[in-house]
């Protein structure tokens, strides 16, 4: 941090300021001193007698608000900074704190009903019962308690269980001194204070969403069959539902990040670009801050909402992000039955009975509802992962789900460790001690020029060796198709082996993972780590963790395309760094668009109007770019309706993997009729066939059209949204994901770091916050902000509000 202008003084607990911030904190300080009443709360539920509400007595962080409402929190220790970072979450997201908490708790049904649906933002399930009865099970088993008990490394460090602890009593603080203002909990019984344990459980929950979390609805479904024989599941269909399950395209979440050396910097230090691609409502959103223990932590950036860490950021010599990984953080176990009993298992011959877990969820002017699940030694009977992809269990076959992230509460650990990195070196080192990262890569760049990419997840340790020796003939085809590997449960020597540098059994190690160092650039939007750098492609992974040699989506290719040619280019900086991010160049339309316009006479004779409006195009998603609706409007109808291998005249080559496949065939019976349908729907119902993209895609806050730009997955635009069409409405009125924390990083030898950030879609969910829309505003006009990083920058601010927090 830049100590020489650091103004605060931390001694016997108390926060001293020297003269500049007396001077200020006397005409700018806000002391919180309301105070109110807490929300009606539930009675106790006597499973958690032993889950106390931290008071927050003695701890205290002093909070300094700049424009935008970022919070730059300083404390003198973990639990403290932990305590003021659970306090300015909850003055900004206390209604979607408050929801997630309910989630974990298991408490969905009784406050809100059991056939209404979760917003998804902590597991895949479709009705609050399921939800319930799996999150009451892991309250049951003491899942969270055991995880919590297990010493570091295999499991969490003091520090972060102290900014855990801080994290609750914080957010119980600011509920006791505050009315709730935000109409969607206001005076609601749901909202009450939360333990360490709610805490750490809504952690979890972030760590098994790509494992258990995606079959939550088939493992509390799981029952044994009745007398009615069960068919066993159509292999290839199977296998293609496995592929679409974990394809991007079908993804709420995604990223690109890209990091460029020294090598091709205008002045030697590296450069940072991250552009998530999450939720823009619920509680998957990111949250923005800084957070400052000195001499042991600065970091700047956002964290996942209920979490105590940064979880993308900077601080003055490292900058990174996430991007989703193709890593299948599960697998399933096969089970050959007893055939006495379909809840006994045979494994090398011997047999073992499956242990019952009998849950019962309270419901909302309902009796409580009693369901039985059902777990192996493997992990639990599932009977589905999504509506489509069955694995029903007969008489003679079950499935067990197995997912090493059920282990693992170790990804604050990483990220507390990413903060308090000097180095991409360093970096790669807090990866290998603390192997946290469940379902994304890391791209990082640092100061002294140095580039990283890793795909370092938790990932069950599924070697090619061991699919081939060990797939069931389901397994054989889901493997190669899709990673999702079926493994002979009947067979002790086919679970998951250990590598020795491994802090858990069943996972691979750090020397495993594929890595990428110091590259003039090294790039990734969710394809496999293959092509981090196309002149430096990876290869000798294993399958589990992504495919090699086939085609990458248009977002990837676009991207290679961009962030190549800036690093050929050379002398890049920040400001390049934000061109790139809000280009909006659309891959499809560059490879598309003329071949469009070409063969449209032919499917629209006489309609120059539809002809001339692609042709004159400028190939963007700009908010004043003309021809982009209609190009997006044809383009969705034509790739849903023309497979991938019949949409291209020139097919893929893993030669030239960024070029190819190439050419539109316009030939496809799909061609024609996507287009004119394309046409029709704009004519009948929505805007003129040539207006400005703004005018049609939009977001509304506080009763304000709200341009956005940026462009679906299948466009392969950089900077992805994907917004909801609603042609009575007048196009695209509101965004699913997107674009979301935004980070252009880089260092110019001085002691701060040059950053500018963007959250998207602003700080609060409060329709009455000033920073409810405020940075979509700013989104709109491709605007950015400059981050205060260092003490001088921080108190200079014309916004600055420094208020000290306290239990």
């Amino acid at each position: 941090m830049d100590q020489p202008a650091f103004t605060a003084v931390l001694l016997g607990g108390t926060l001293l300021f020297r003269t500049r911030l007396r001077r200020l904190a006397l005409t700018g300080i806000a002391l919180l001193t309301a105070a109110a009443v807490l929300p009606p709360t539930a009675a106790a539920d006597p499973r958690d007698r032993h889950d106390r509400h931290p008071s927050g007595g003695g701890l205290s962080a002093v909070i300094r608000y700049t424009e935008h409402g970022i919070p730059h929190i300083v404390a003198k220790d973990y639990a403290n900074l932990g305590f003021g970072t659970g306090w300015a979450q909850a003055a900004d997201q206390v209604c979607v704190l408050a929801d997630g908490f309910v989630t974990v708790r298991g408490e969905r049904s009784r406050f809100f009903g059991p056939d209404a649906a979760p917003d998804g933002s902590l597991s895949s399930a479709a009705r609050n019962l399921s939800s319930d009865l799996y999150f009451r099970g892991v309250r049951d088993a003491g899942t969270v308690e055991k995880l919590l008990a297990t010493p570091a490394p295999a499991g969490a460090s003091r520090q972060v269980k102290e900014l855990m602890r801080g994290w609750a009593a914080g957010y119980n603080a600011w509920l006791k001194q505050h009315h709730i203002t935000d109409p969607a909990c206001k005076n609601a019984d749901w909202v009450r204070p939360v333990s360490t344990l709610d805490v750490a459980r809504r952690g979890f929950a972030v760590s098994v969403l790509g494992g258990q979390g995606r079959g939550i609805d088939g493992i509390t479904a799981a029952q044994p069959p009745g007398v009615a024989p069960v068919g066993a599941p159509d292999a290839a269909a199977t296998a293609k539902a496995a592929r679409k399950l974990f394809a991007a395209d079908s993804a709420d979440m995604g990223s690109n990040a890209v990091a460029f050396s020294g090598r091709t910097s205008a002045n030697g230090r590296g450069l940072l670009l991250g552009n998530p691609h999450y939720p823009w409502q619920g509680g998957r959103r990111f949250w923005q801050s800084q957070q400052t223990v000195p001499g042991e932590l600065n970091v700047s950036g956002s964290s996942l909402l209920g979490t105590p860490v940064v979880s993308i950021g900077f601080n003055d010599k490292v900058a990174w992000s996430h991007t989703v990984a193709t890593g299948v953080p599960l697998n399933l176990h096969q089970l050959t039955l007893d055939p006495a009993d379909p809840t006994a298992y045979l494994v090398d011959g011997e047999r073992e009975r499956m242990t019952k877990r009998t849950v019962t969820v309270p419901v909302r002017d309902g009796a409580p509802v009693t369901r039985t699940q059902w777990w192996t030694r493997y992990g639990p009977v599932v009977t589905s992962l999504g509506p489509t992809l069955p694995l029903p269990w007969s008489a003679t076959t079950a499935y067990a789900l197995n997912d090493p992230n059920a282990a693992n509460l170790r990804g604050s650990d990483t990220a507390l460790a990413f903060g308090r990195s000097r180095s991409t070196k360093d970096m790669l080192e807090a990866l290998r001690r603390t192997q946290g990262l469940p379902w994304v890569n890391t791209v990082a760049a640092d100061s002294g020029g140095h580039t990283l990419f890793t795909q370092s997840q938790v990932l069950p340790r599924i070697t090619d060796e061991l699919a081939q020796r060990c797939s069931t003939p389901l397994g054989a085809v889901t493997y190669p198709a899709s990673g999702v590997a079926v493994l002979d449960g009947s067979r002790a020597g086919c679970m998951p082996g250990s590598d020795k540098d491994a802090v858990q059994p069943g996972i691979f190690g750090p020397s495993r993972m594929p890595t990428l160092r110091d590259a003039p650039y090294a790039a990734n939007s969710n394809d496999s780590a293959w092509l981090a750098n196309a002149d430096r492609p990876l290869t000798g992974y294993e399958r589990v963790f992504g495919s090699l040699g086939t085609p990458r989506s248009l977002r990837t290719r676009g991207g290679i395309e961009d962030v190549a040619a800036m690093a050929d280019r050379g002398r890049l900086t920040v400001t390049d760094l934000q061109e790139q991010q809000f280009a909006n160049r659309v891959p499809a339309g560059d490879l598309a668009a003329a071949d469009v316009a070409k063969a449209c006479a032919g499917v629209l004779p006489g309609d120059s109007e539809a002809c001339g409006v692609i042709g004159r195009w400028d190939r963007t998603m700009n908010t004043d770019s003309r021809g982009a609706l209609l190009f997006d409007r044809f383009w969705r109808r034509f790739t849903a309706a023309v497979p991938a291998a019949g949409q291209w005249k020139v097919p893929f080559s893993a030669a030239d993997p960024v070029r190819t496949p190439n050419t539109l065939n316009t030939s496809s019976p799909g061609f024609a009729k996507a287009l004119a349908e394309a046409v029709a729907e704009l004519r009948t119902a929505g805007p003129e066939l040539d207006a400005p993209l703004g005018e049609a895609q939009f977001v509304v806050r506080k009763a304000q059209r709200i341009p956005v730009h940026g462009g679906t997955e299948s466009l392969g635009v950089w900077n992805k949204i994907e917004p909801v069409w609603n042609a009575a409405a007048g196009g695209y009125t509101e965004v699913t994901h997107g674009s979301s924390h935004v980070q252009a990083v880089g260092w110019n030898g001085g002691r701060c770091p040059v950053a500018r950030t963007l959250l998207t879609y602003a700080q609060s969910s409060n329709p009455a916050s000033p920073y409810y829309s405020d940075q979509t505003e700013l989104f709109s006009g491709e605007r950015w902000v400059t981050s205060r990083f260092c003490e001088r920058d921080i108190l200079r601010s014309p916004a600055l509000k420094v208020v000290r927090v306290r239990g």
